[in-house]
């Protein structure tokens, strides 16, 4: 219906299927009624001399009992773990690593390293088999070479920090001394951290033990932010008369934040809360919830909470601090009759403001069993009668009209 043109190419994509289960949400409910609220010549890892001489003394020793596994399908060389020895923190479930050089030898001192750490490490000669099998095998760390022949290590990088399934896993670029364009370069596509060669043993342990503690957290993070959007999926089985009510949302939340010139943060918290501003309705018993009647003042009572319970539902996660004003605030008025806090004017968050407008004009463009769709001029003409009476912000009404008549404009 709206023909408003993105300014963020991809960015619906960028943002949604980065949350798997947002992909697969078809609505949450949603109970307004009118009135209603990227190549040199190759170079390698080096070792300082201290650590030439561990691997003199030891490393080699543990390389010979390492046990070895040799994958003949593809052209990774050995997957390789210390017998005995164990990551301190990571005892029950040990890190694996993946070593990306195309010279063998480099490849051995940085496994015999690792495995001395009680790592897993991963062996790879070229960076075109990484994407592949950083895939296969879900490594916790990159240890890549930056210069490689065909696909170099920039390239390779760049790949996976654009891959929302391999985002997350830290990638450390193995540098030539004060090289300061490759330093530039790494961050440019995503380098979580450098190693200057030669490195030292204790420097390679600390920086991949650091690095893998924190890829692990924020794939705790991004686990509980596909629950909460699984929950919501709970809530579009509970009450599917909405339709595709929170996908419209989505659409409608990027492309009216675009108008307003939000930024690229406002305009994914309100996507987001296109599917969670409603979360808390799983705590709301099906009795009001489904009920097909008039709400006594009693039910409303209850259902209000909802904005409570979502809040709470939340509330733990720091990625969704943008999106809890919005959970909280988007029944409120600007007149200050509305809930769940009766703020007034501009004490109500903007993006809440913004969401409201949103909210009730694919509610009133819908059918639902208690209403027939409105047509978007029957739409704004409900909602510039409800600005009117105090219940809108006027000014942001006023621009909410002009986005819709300009999207129908271009239709």
């Amino acid at each position: 219906m709206i023909q408003w043109k993105p300014n963020h190419t991809g960015f619906t994509e960028q943002i949604v299927s980065g949350l798997n289960p947002i992909s697969r949400v078809k609505s949450i409910g949603s109970n307004h009624a009118v009135g209603s609220p990227n190549n040199v010549e190759a170079y390698s890892l080096g070792l300082s001399q201290e650590d030439l001489m561990l691997e003199d003394n030891g490393a080699v020793s543990s390389w010979m009992k390492a046990d070895v596994n040799c994958d003949d399908d593809s052209l990774v060389s050995r997957t390789v773990q210390a017998k005995g020895s164990k990551v301190s923190g990571f005892d029950l479930d040990p890190p694996k690593v993946l070593v990306v050089d195309d010279h063998a030898a480099s490849r051995m001192t940085a496994v015999a390293l690792l495995g001395m750490e009680g790592y897993e490490v991963i062996e790879a000669d070229s960076g075109y088999i990484v994407v592949g099998l950083v895939t296969q095998k879900q490594p916790d760390l990159i240890l890549l070479d930056v210069m490689m022949p065909g696909m170099d290590g920039f390239e390779v990088c760049q790949l996976l920090k654009q891959d929302e399934q391999t985002r997350l896993i830290p990638v450390i670029f193995i540098t030539a001394l004060n090289d300061r364009r490759s330093r530039i370069r790494g961050i440019e596509v995503g380098a979580d951290d450098f190693l200057t060669k030669p490195f030292d043993r204790v420097e390679l342990a600390a920086r991949v033990k650091s690095l893998v503690r924190q890829k692990r957290l924020n794939e705790d993070l991004d686990h509980a932010e596909q629950v909460l959007f699984s929950i919501a999926m709970s809530i579009e089985s509970r009450d599917p008369n909405t339709g595709d009510h929170c996908e419209r949302l989505v659409k409608l939340g990027q492309v009216f934040g675009e108008y307003l010139n939000l930024s690229r943060y406002q305009i994914r918290d309100l996507m987001w809360a296109g599917y969670l501003h409603d979360i808390g309705k799983v705590g709301i018993p099906d009795a009001v919830l489904l009920k097909k009647g008039k709400f006594t003042p009693e039910d409303w009572q209850i259902m209000q909470q909802h904005v409570l319970i979502g809040e709470k539902i939340c509330q733990p996660l720091r990625s969704m601090r943008g999106v809890i004003p919005i959970i909280r605030h988007h029944h409120e008025r600007w007149d200050g009759s509305g809930y769940c806090d009766g703020l007034k004017g501009d004490d109500i968050p903007h993006l809440a403001q913004v969401f409201q407008l949103i909210d009730i004009y694919d509610a009133l463009t819908s059918e639902r069993p208690y209403k027939k769709a409105f047509t978007s001029a029957e739409a704004l003409l409900v909602m510039q009668e409800e600005a009117d009476s105090g219940w809108r912000n006027p000014k942001l009404m006023q621009q909410f009209a002009e986005f819709i008549s300009f999207g129908h404009e271009k239709e």
